[in-house]
């Protein structure tokens, strides 16, 4: 082959690797148009820590046959859940059941296993033996279930 040729030919192939890599490398020129980049500010949310369940308070009985008269009601107190028979149009009151309240830092709904506090269920009469109850909390009601003559029925209270 040539000598010149091949000179030519190198310098040729030369040129066309830098025009290549130059291109390749190379960005647009700035234009006021694309400098301007119009960034939306930045904006933090923060989500606000939920506020912690609480059950305390009074709870009456929102399914009862008989909602003049009798019923059952509750009261929750930190950790502590008593709950009455309640007669003779709020006259009489029999404790069935004593134990504690285990509730999750946050939520709509859960359930709970309470633990019967045998020191006060064991004299009453009307009182459930159970070692333990589970209780379900949804749509601000709270349930649980009750046997008594062989019936079990879903008991309902809801807050005073």
């Amino acid at each position: 082959m040539n000598t010149a040729a091949t000179k030519v030919s190198t310098t040729i192939a030369l040129l066309t690797c830098l025009a290549f890599s130059a291109v390749g490398c190379s960005s647009p020129a700035p234009s006021d148009s694309s400098t301007i980049e119009s960034e939306a500010p930045v904006v933090e949310q923060t989500e606000e820590a939920p506020e912690p369940v609480s059950l305390d308070g009074e709870w009456k009985q929102n399914n009862s046959n008989d909602p003049e008269n009798n019923w059952q009601s509750a009261t929750i107190t930190g950790d502590v859940i008593e709950i009455y028979w309640v007669a003779d149009a709020g006259d009489t009151k029999s404790l069935y059941w004593a134990g504690s309240v285990v509730t999750p830092e946050e939520g709509d709904s859960f359930t709970f296993d309470s633990a019967n506090d045998t020191t006060k269920t064991d004299s009453a009469m009307l009182a459930s033996s159970d070692p333990t109850k589970t209780f379900t909390f949804e749509n601000d009601e709270l349930s649980y279930e009750v046997t008594a003559l062989g019936t079990t029925t879903t008991v309902r209270l809801s807050r005073e």
